[in-house]
């Protein structure tokens, strides 16, 4: 099956903090690619037991965006309460859901470039410990790719569109 949606990975290697981000923006494009052209009914469309959908990963990952450099990172959505399932929040539409990704990945692009030292510590505490910008930005890299992959077989389930 020939891949109708490839995109080669980042060659940036410019910097630390450079190439990391370029990575993390490769996998939230993966992510958001595979809702290309689909209509509400398939981006909500649950094909597996565990009740996932395309838009419900989208609103699960808005919500680690939102956590890990918002919340953990730089200290901001203090006041939030942190339900990082898959199910779509009653009465939100579609675009209220793509728009709020975009705006999460928006406000952690502007944390990143805040604290801009990989080894800054962030402001919150994880297992009793603050963890780096470095540690952060591979573990939501990796939650991102992990569910990216996620999204890939959605799709392909929902028209047979594959690539990365």
């Amino acid at each position: 099956m020939a891949e109708t949606q490839r995109q080669p990975v980042p060659r940036n290697d410019a910097g630390e903090l450079d190439t990391a981000v370029a990575f993390l923006t490769f996998v939230r494009q993966c992510v958001m690619k595979k809702t290309d052209d689909l209509s509400d009914e398939q981006l909500r469309r649950v094909l597996v037991p565990s009740g996932t959908s395309l838009l419900g990963l989208v609103h699960h990952l808005t919500v680690a965006e939102r956590y890990w450099f918002g919340h953990y990172l730089i200290g901001s959505f203090n006041d939030e309460e942190w339900d990082f399932g898959m199910t779509i929040p009653a009465g939100r539409t579609t675009s209220q859901i793509m728009d709020d990704y975009v705006a999460a990945i928006a406000e952690s692009d502007k944390a990143i470039e805040a604290v801009g030292d990989p080894s800054a510590l962030a402001v919150g505490s994880f297992d009793g410990e603050s963890r780096t910008l470095r540690w952060v930005l591979a573990h939501m890299t990796g939650e991102t790719a992990r569910h990216a992959g996620h999204a890939d077989i959605l799709r392909e389930q929902i028209d047979g569109t594959t690539g990365r």
